[in-house]
């Protein structure tokens, strides 16, 4: 097939590669613009670009995909499908309807649960057993067309967004070269999504990892792995933000306030939570690098009674 490949983070890189190395053509890539980034503010491209840039690919960078002037470029490319990877607009149905195909996403959930922008975080955060990929094809709606294939990923016991990121760019790139076959041969049925499940997964915000520790252990055990590696949760010691990068539910003390650090063994960091404990097993002190906890705590010193709410 003649592909279009729209897309724009980390997430769609994968699934770029796997085109290229198909036998399919990946006519053009459509990715948002460069923005600046780091203390100099030099423009900075999107990953995807970069990958279209050293496949000699051609790329396209509009604004806003929607204006008629991009939507006549795309049509004279003559190609019998767009893939729609985390690309970061709502695609007019002036798109949708443009190739043989339409529009494919691939999509980091087993839909219908976790439509929106960060199904792999959320999954993560709110203690799924199972996550995965589904191809969709698009509709105009958020993420609710007709379902193609699937694949399922089971969660381990202490995975977190980045590595169930990880697992799903990959195995969404699988899927889709999958899902191009069945389409060319007629063997896939597409099946109507039913109603969410699960609540629209929200985009990621910093102030979405501040460690509320009126929440029970398991709970807050969750988001520190949901959060990881962006945008992190964390929390506060002496002034300083202090983020958690794993942690460990056990006993704790009821009668201590939330956010209270408990007494433990050498090395050990415990802090009381609504229910139960969290016992920290990394860490890292702002301005300092990650560390495991036992070695931080030969470097500095947080009392028992601290309260890490303040």
């Amino acid at each position: 097939m003649r592909v279009i490949f729209m897309g724009t983070p980390d997430f769609a890189v994968g699934t770029l590669e796997a085109l290229v190395k198909s036998e399919h053509e990946v006519v053009a890539v459509v990715t948002q613009p460069d923005k600046p980034k780091g203390r100099g503010k030099a423009m900075q491209p999107t990953p995807v670009k970069e990958v279209a840039l050293r496949e000699n690919i051609p790329v396209l960078q509009p604004k806003k995909v929607r204006e008629p002037e991009v939507v006549e470029e795309l049509s004279k490319l003559n190609a019998d499908v767009i893939v729609v990877v985390a690309f970061g607009q709502i695609i007019p149905k002036t798109i949708l309807d443009l190739t043989k195909y339409g529009c494919i996403n691939v999509h980091g959930s087993l839909l219908p649960k976790y439509r929106g922008a960060a199904p792999i975080q959320w999954a993560v955060i709110d203690g799924e057993k199972e996550s995965g990929i589904t191809t969709m094809q698009m509709d105009e709606g958020l993420d609710t067309g007709d379902m193609l294939l699937k694949k399922v990923i089971p969660l381990e016991k202490e995975e977190t967004g980045g590595s169930l990121f990880d697992k799903l760019s990959a195995a969404g790139a699988e899927l889709l070269l999958a899902t191009l076959t069945a389409l060319e041969k007629g063997t896939v049925t597409p099946e109507k999504q039913g109603e969410s499940p699960t609540a629209y997964a929200k985009m990621l915000t910093k102030e979405m990892g501040a460690i509320d520790w009126n929440k029970d252990a398991v709970s807050i055990e969750r988001l520190i792995r949901g959060l990881n590696p962006w945008p992190s949760a964390y929390t506060h010691v002496h002034d300083k933000t202090l983020k958690i990068w794993r942690a460990e539910v056990v006993a704790g003390d009821e009668t201590k306030a939330p956010g209270t650090v408990l007494p433990g063994g050498k090395g050990e960091l415990l802090v009381q939570t609504g229910k139960d404990a969290l016992k920290i097993t990394e860490l890292q002190l702002e301005g300092k690098k990650r560390m495991d906890t036992a070695a931080f705590l030969r470097g500095y010193t947080i009392e028992e009674g601290t309260n890490l709410c303040c």
